[in-house]
């Protein structure tokens, strides 16, 4: 599994997509909330906290993380190089988690400079250090969570086509219905039950910085399910 790691993250880095996605990510962030006007404007909001950086995260990350996992399987496939990958002495769940570890170390490298957007706001707060820091922490747990399913889901997409495009599209679609498509479905039908099935629930949950096993579960569920299944679809290549 380690060397699969290595291997994704040096391809990353050897090519623009890694330095590309970490700075997409900060731009991005970076003028929506200091420099755009608009709701999520830090300076323009009066609070010291960090809450409009933890309602956009998971939006850019939507488009983002799919962009990175699109060519995990799928550039393998039109290669022709799974074949050869699924003869080496590894069991297909740590190439699985090879390539899923190796889009979420490059994701989690991309999110390490927002912490100076802490440090910032700790700043700018009237005293000095007025600062809700267990709801900050909690949020980027929620953030880490998230990113874990969004990964997990990624890597599913890329693995049922040989197409990055398709791929992308995928991965887009389902982590959009996984975290407001649920909501929006049970603000509909009136249901809390269908609510509960959804991310962004769970996500807010833990960005109160109240971490509920019940959230922590569920995040951990919805990774380990799509996992299973790139596992499910890579037996099939194989057969």
């Amino acid at each position: 599994m380690l060397a699969i790691l290595k291997k994704e993250i040096n391809t990353f880095f050897a090519s623009p997509i890694g330095y590309l996605v970490i700075a997409i990510f900060l731009v991005l962030n970076g003028l929506f909330l200091w420099l755009f006007k608009g709701e999520f404007n830090v300076l323009d909001y009066g609070f010291a906290d960090l809450s409009a950086f933890f309602l956009l995260a998971p939006w850019i990350l939507i488009f983002l993380i799919p962009a990175v996992t699109m060519r995990s399987f799928s550039d393998e496939k039109k290669q022709g190089t799974l074949e050869l990958l699924l003869t080496k002495p590894i069991s297909y769940i740590n190439i699985i988690l090879g390539k899923y570890f190796g889009a979420f170390s490059l994701i989690l490298i991309a999110l390490l400079p927002t912490l100076l957007y802490v440090y910032t706001i700790y700043q700018l707060g009237s005293p000095t250090g007025n600062l809700d820091m267990g709801s900050t922490l909690g949020s980027y747990f929620g953030l880490l969570f998230l990113i874990a399913a969004y990964t997990a889901i990624g890597v599913y997409a890329s693995s049922i086509t040989d197409n990055q495009i398709v791929s992308f599209i995928t991965a887009v679609f389902i982590c959009f219905l996984f975290y407001i498509g649920f909501e929006g479905i049970a603000d509909f039908a009136s249901s809390n039950f269908i609510e509960q099935l959804g991310m962004s629930v769970h996500y807010k949950s833990m960005s109160r910085g109240v971490l509920d096993t019940r959230d922590i579960i569920y995040f951990l569920s919805v990774t380990i399910l799509f996992l299973m299944l790139t596992k499910v679809n890579i037996n099939r290549e194989k057969k």
